[in-house]
């Protein structure tokens, strides 16, 4: 079964003309207006990332999925990221076992390194400890996940000794995904530690990825893990509408202005049409259009990978309210249901 879902980062929108940006406060209620539209609309998950910049609304996951929790029934309310590197595995896991009981056992935990640096100064740590930082409060979040009462030891933060960790999720464990780049070396950890992927494609074409989920299917297998219990997904730059060239037209200066923003900081070059042009293709990152079109990306990016679960990142440049409820419903009533039915009949 492939579930189908959204993730945001909370980006709020910004005037093209004047770059006044609008008020984080107006777009997390417009966020929560979304989630409970996509949970009307049937899909299966919602994700929202963890940022500490200014184009961002969102610092903490689990506040807005705890308000999320009180205007849903069935979606499930994940992270995406959580910044397992720089924040307390404690404090997140008793957050989001909070958040899982507020939902009645609907919240999951993506852990990951995050698309940007800011909360490693923010809250005290060195990038010089990058990789240690991961590997350890991976393993602490894990630790807490599979038992009661903990007894750890670590380099970054206090001891814990037959600590007992309230309160507990629902069903006494959380689902937690792990957030890939791009890099074999998460992909091995991941496989070893039995725990469900979610690829971020972001660029360049989808073919290139094939070899690295072979690579973690295959790993996933040398370690003992039944493949009953394989999951795995992928993250692209979606948006929707009935007619998709209008969609296009409109997209593509909000998405350009947001690549532009981000590749400024980093030595990018200007974002240009012709990329665009070609991550819409079948073989890019980008779905962009009508919901014919999106349905046969989707099966096509299913099929390559062996999808478990896809997700739709829908707010990149700073999308309207307006249009971004739109986009929601096209996916909810047109596109998802043809997607299920076509993987049915299959």
């Amino acid at each position: 079964m492939l579930q189908l879902g959204i993730d945001m980062f909370g980006t709020v929108g910004i005037d093209g003309k004047t770059g006044v940006m609008q008020p984080a406060a107006k777009r997390m209620q417009e966020i929560l207006e979304e989630i409970k539209l996509m949970d009307e609309v049937g899909l299966d998950f919602f994700g929202i990332g963890e940022h500490h910049r200014v184009e961002y609304a969102v610092a903490s996951p689990e506040i807005l999925l705890a308000a999320a929790a009180a205007v849903t029934k069935n979606i499930r309310l994940t992270s995406s990221v959580s910044v397992i590197s720089s924040t307390d595995p404690v404090k997140l896991y008793k957050d989001f076992a909070m958040v899982d009981l507020l939902s009645d056992g609907r919240a999951e935990i993506m852990a990951g390194r995050g698309s940007f640096i800011e909360s490693y100064p923010l809250y005290g740590y060195s990038l010089n400890d990058y990789e240690e930082l991961f590997e350890e409060k991976l393993n602490l979040l894990l630790e807490l996940n599979n038992n009661d009462t903990i007894t750890w030891k670590g380099k970054f933060r206090a001891p814990l000794k037959n600590q007992e960790i309230f309160p507990q999720p629902k069903n006494g464990k959380l689902p937690i995904w792990i957030a890939v780049g791009g890099t074999p070396q998460s992909v091995i950890r991941a496989a070893r530690l039995g725990l469900p992927v979610m690829f971020a494609i972001i660029g360049g074409s989808l073919e290139n990825f094939l070899p690295l989920i072979e690579y973690y299917k295959q790993a996933w297998e040398s370690h003992g893990h039944s493949m009953e219990d394989f999951q795995v997904g992928i993250h692209l730059h979606s948006f929707f509408n009935d007619k998709g060239e209008d969609a296009t037209n409109w997209h593509f200066p909000l998405y350009k202005a947001g690549m532009d923003r981000i590749g400024k900081s980093r030595n990018w070059a200007p974002y240009e049409r012709a990329q665009y042009d070609f991550g819409r293709s079948k073989h890019g990152h980008l779905i962009v259009g009508d919901p014919d079109y999106a349905v046969e990306k989707i099966l096509h990016a299913a099929e390559l990978f062996g999808l478990t679960r896809f997700s739709a990142h829908m707010d990149s440049g700073g999308p309207d309210h307006k249009n971004l409820m739109k986009a929601i419903e096209v996916y909810g009533t047109k596109v998802a249901p043809k997607v299920r039915e076509a993987l049915g009949n299959k």
